[in-house]
């Protein structure tokens, strides 16, 4: 008889973690959903898990075939803390691992890229999944969703650059796939939606979508790094608001068929994406 293959979903509460465990128990697939106050989660066993406390690793780990990792929100150097929770996974048990980092980041690039360097060596099934923007920026409890909210105003130091925003439920679609397929894709993934936007499309998007005007202001890099310091440490705002200027010199501004790759379906659109939202929320 073969054993049950469990995945342990880290940040099972946040954007792609929710949908991600979502998406695995609604298969049929046993997840240990992870999250600091072992918040429950439908279908799943809630285990608490705190990236700073080395002693919610070994329970959370017990029994674990695969993880999806969701590095810690913030932190500039997260590989100092994930490399020896990975290092204990390994050690337990888990023998693939699927990587949640960012389109602008590289393998051996700033931040969660060292992690994304380590992860095939450590495991001899990985995959790093690097999304564009999600579109959940737009709608949730990110900056620009508050600010739309509140003043019908975007605010970036993009210019007139444009981003394959996607979203996060295809994003999660493709991480249950690089979890569970019989082999893993043990490389990594751009991700991005099928259009590439400037966020004056997507004001202007909102805005039919809506029926609520919405503009997107223009900053300079300076004035971004300045506004971002109120809210988040300097030198995470400074490295922000230089993926803004990264938008503008063109960085984001691509699409690619990895979601309808691996999922068999095409990528959402930002215009479908959002009459979804709305028809949720009314």
């Amino acid at each position: 008889m073969t054993t049950p293959r469990t995945t342990l979903v880290i940040g099972a509460t946040g954007t792609t973690g929710s949908r991600t465990a979502a998406q695995l128990t609604a298969a049929g697939h046993q997840v240990k959903a992870a999250s600091r106050h072992a918040t429950p989660v439908p279908g799943a066993e809630a285990v608490p898990f705190d990236w700073y406390d080395p002693t919610t690793y070994s329970a959370a780990l017990d029994g674990v075939d695969r993880v999806y990792l969701i590095p810690p929100l913030g932190d500039p150097d997260p590989a100092a803390t994930m490399l020896p929770f990975l290092r204990q996974a390994r050690t337990a048990g888990t023998h693939r691992a699927v990587l949640l980092s960012a389109s602008a980041i590289s393998e051996g690039g700033p931040a969660v890229g060292a992690v994304h360097q380590a992860l095939p060596q450590l495991f001899e099934q990985w995959a790093v999944l690097r999304p564009s923007w999600f579109m959940q920026n737009f709608t949730g409890t990110h900056a620009h969703a508050l600010s739309i909210r509140e003043n019908g105003t975007i605010w970036t130091a993009t210019g007139s650059g444009r981003v394959g925003f996607v979203d996060a439920e295809d994003i999660a679609a493709v991480a249950v796939r690089a979890l569970t397929d019989e082999h893993a894709p043990d490389t990594d993934l751009v991700l991005t939606g099928p259009e590439a936007l400037s966020y004056d499309d997507v004001a202007t998007i909102i805005t039919e979508v809506t029926g609520r005007p919405v503009v997107h202001r223009h900053l300079s890099y300076e004035q971004m790094r300045d506004r971002l310091t109120a809210v988040v440490p300097a030198q995470f705002a400074a490295m922000l608001a230089g993926m803004d200027r990264a938008i503008a010199e063109g960085a984001e501004d691509r699409t690619t068929d990895t979601v309808q790759g691996l999922t068999g379906r095409p990528a959402r659109t930002f215009r479908a994406f959002l009459e979804r939202e709305t028809r949720c929320g009314s």
